[in-house]
């Protein structure tokens, strides 16, 4: 975030502290809730997360609990990489219990809202601190148009892949660490957050125990996006190679004449009957991609990476597990 930005926030953080201050025990703000509760009363547990997955995990963990009031600041179809937190956002994290975010790149802006914040006694996690060593650096593998990094000061900068949620294996932890933290902030329902914990994380190793069958009798090895590609966690769990236009976190949406040519070629060279999209893609790449192969017929396949997640989705019932279930069946015909 630059020095202009940075004011920016600053100044109106501290405009809505002081309309908070003058409010005093005046009608209360209600948070946007996406789970549709209601206002918070007394003895309610403020949650708010960035995006759809730990949403969704949140849930999980929380179960039937009436009193967590829990808010979604991505529900409008933006993604990680484009957001942008609005003054009511910046509010709605001031004097939550708990916040969960990424950690990531994208989120460079939650340290000074984090800063600004009135409640100090806030629980906060970070998927990337969670990970620590264990999260990947972003890596340019052969044909991958690259991208700028914009350095401060010209120093060189470690850019870690911040899709962290796609890796079935990391969900689990996460998971775990989301019980600890809920029941630090309410330890009167420890014993139900960590059970809930418990039996989802079954079912997160179970959809992951799939994920490892489909790929130990798959026919191929290597997926090839015509698209960005933030999958890396997810294909290093399985021992899978790829392909791809662009890294996950790049900005490029026009791949160069050399970038299709190669994953036309690399297509052919491998007798890939798939060419992978992800699901905020237009398909022009995917398919010019396919037009310049020498059969021109591969099947163009859409895997979900989860980050622009609408309300309206969460509303139709849609869940991590379930999309990560309708993945598994997409990338099955992938590597068949």
């Amino acid at each position: 975030m630059n020095a202009h930005i940075r004011k920016i926030t600053a100044v109106i953080i501290s405009v809505l502290m002081l309309a908070a201050v003058f409010a005093g025990c005046g009608a209360s703000n209600q948070p946007s809730n996406t789970n549709g509760s209601e206002s918070k009363s007394t003895g309610e547990i403020k949650v708010v997360t960035t995006i759809f997955p730990i949403y969704d995990w949140i849930r999980e963990v929380a179960r039937d609990d009436v009193h967590i009031n829990l808010d979604m600041l991505l529900d409008n179809g933006v993604d990680l990489h484009s957001y942008q937190p609005t003054a009511k956002d910046i509010m709605s994290i001031s004097d939550c219990d708990m916040f969960i975010y990424v950690g990531g790149e994208s989120d460079k802006w939650v340290s000074e809202t984090l800063e600004q914040a009135q409640n100090k006694n806030m629980v906060v996690l970070n998927l990337m601190d969670i990970l620590g060593s264990n999260a990947k650096e972003e890596e340019v593998v052969e044909g991958m148009q690259e991208h700028e990094h914009e350095h401060q000061e010209g120093e060189e900068e470690h850019e870690y892949d911040e899709h962290v949620w796609l890796s079935l294996k990391n969900a689990q932890l996460f998971v775990q660490k989301i019980a600890d933290a809920l029941a630090k902030v309410d330890s009167e329902h420890a014993d139900a957050y960590h059970t809930n914990a418990d039996a989802y994380s079954k079912q997160l190793d179970a959809l992951d125990a799939q994920y490892q069958q489909a790929v130990n009798g798959a026919a191929v090895k290597t997926l090839l996006f015509g698209d960005r590609f933030p999958f890396r966690y997810l294909t290093d769990d399985y021992g899978l190679s790829y392909y791809a236009a662009f890294s996950g976190c790049s900005a490029e949406s026009e791949a160069s004449f050399e970038t299709i040519s190669f994953l036309a070629n690399k297509t052919d060279e491998l007798g890939l009957k798939a060419i992978m999209q992800i699901e905020t893609s237009d398909g022009s790449i995917a398919k010019t991609v396919r037009d310049n192969t020498k059969t021109k017929d591969q099947t163009i396949l859409t895997l979900d990476s989860l980050q622009g997640v609408t309300a309206d989705r969460v509303k139709n019932g849609e869940t991590y597990l379930s999309i990560m279930e309708s993945n598994l069946g997409v990338l099955k015909q992938a590597i068949a």
